[in-house]
């Protein structure tokens, strides 16, 4: 029987996933434990932690293994992994998505970038990261994020055997959707076969961050800010929904555009920005001048209602949001 590589003094192995709502972290956990208990003989354990179950929004699933003879009596959130794995690269804007994590312990990031690019996002000071274009994955074969992230995790857990999971993989989709059986065992070979490493030692006389505890308050007797104090403000200005983007947003062909507001009607958060001018009679019309992608969650419903092919949907590129933003004009008044 497969041995875990090391554990915490519980006996434990514990990995936890980083998510948003809709790119199946929960249902990998589940996989990646059936793997463990079924196909490899340890004891396990995975559940999940979400708020509003709705996609977008901050997920995570949590992973536990140990020896056959070691029971597990604690189904706590995982808060020292050994193993984090990364679906959404930009979960670290709001989320502290390496909190707890040992000297040795290995981050799984689903991007593009080097691992010198993601350890300067994350502020890791020690540990290894390993990358893999789980998205562009994805896209090329027609699949889910899940499976391509999916290989990479099996790739960190030499204990698992991959050839069992693409037997899980087959076993649940032949039935139902046959036809999707193989591009998902391709998209878990190539998110096995193409992840990169790089190992950053910690600095001397650096010591790792404790972790955030999820069950102490943030706020305290000591802590608390001045009565009246909006910590938190919910207006549109500081509203920004990248992080609930999935890796493809629309691309606006400002030449094709006949302005008709089909595209505006279907968004549901009004990032599309017009502007007040003449027509060629000299009557007032409203022209598109751009999106704000500050507020575009990339549903790509204003991609399907457009009917001149203005706008497509792209794959999301490094700063292209910020780069291409037409800005809303109460964004600029402030």
């Amino acid at each position: 029987m497969p041995v875990l590589p090391k554990t915490n003094e519980l006996g434990f192995f514990e990995i936890r996933l980083e998510s948003i709502g809709g790119l199946g972290a929960n249902l990998a956990g589940k996989m990646l434990a059936e793997a463990g208990v079924v196909g490899s003989g340890f004891n396990g354990v995975s559940f999940s932690s979400y708020g509003s179950e709705k996609k977008g929004s901050p997920v995570k699933a949590h992973i536990r293994f140990c020896a056959p003879d070691v029971n597990i009596r604690d189904t706590t959130p995982v808060e020292r992994p050994h193993i984090v794995g990364i679906f959404h690269e930009n979960l670290y804007k709001t989320v502290n998505v390496i909190s707890g994590i040992y000297e040795d312990s290995i981050v799984l990031v689903n991007s593009a970038k080097s691992p010198e690019q993601l350890k300067e996002k994350l502020k890791l000071l020690g540990g290894t990261i390993a990358v893999v274009d789980a998205t562009g994955i994805a896209l090329e074969e027609n699949n889910r994020v899940n499976m391509a992230m999916l290989g990479g995790l099996f790739r960190l857990c030499d204990f698992l055997d991959p050839e069992f999971m693409k037997g899980v993989i087959r076993k649940s989709l032949e039935k139902k959707y046959p036809h999707a059986v193989e591009p998902a065992i391709r998209t878990f070979e190539r998110g096995y076969n193409e992840v990169k490493f790089q190992t950053f030692k910690l600095p001397e006389g650096a010591e790792m961050p404790k972790p955030t505890r999820w069950d102490i308050p943030l706020l305290g007797y000591e802590t608390q800010p001045i009565g009246g104090t909006i910590t938190n403000p919910g207006n549109s200005i500081l509203k920004d929904l990248s992080i609930s983007r999935q890796g493809m947003m629309p691309h606006f062909h400002e030449d094709k555009c006949i302005h008709c507001a089909a595209c505006d009607t279907a968004c549901p958060d009004f990032c599309f920005v017009w502007e007040e001018r003449p027509d060629k009679k000299g009557r007032p019309q409203m022209f598109l001048l751009g999106i704000d992608y500050q507020y575009c969650k990339g549903c790509l419903k204003c991609v399907v209602a457009c009917p001149t092919e203005a706008l497509t949907a792209e794959r999301e590129t490094d700063g292209y949001g910020e780069e291409h933003r037409t800005p809303h004009r109460f964004a600029l008044a402030n």
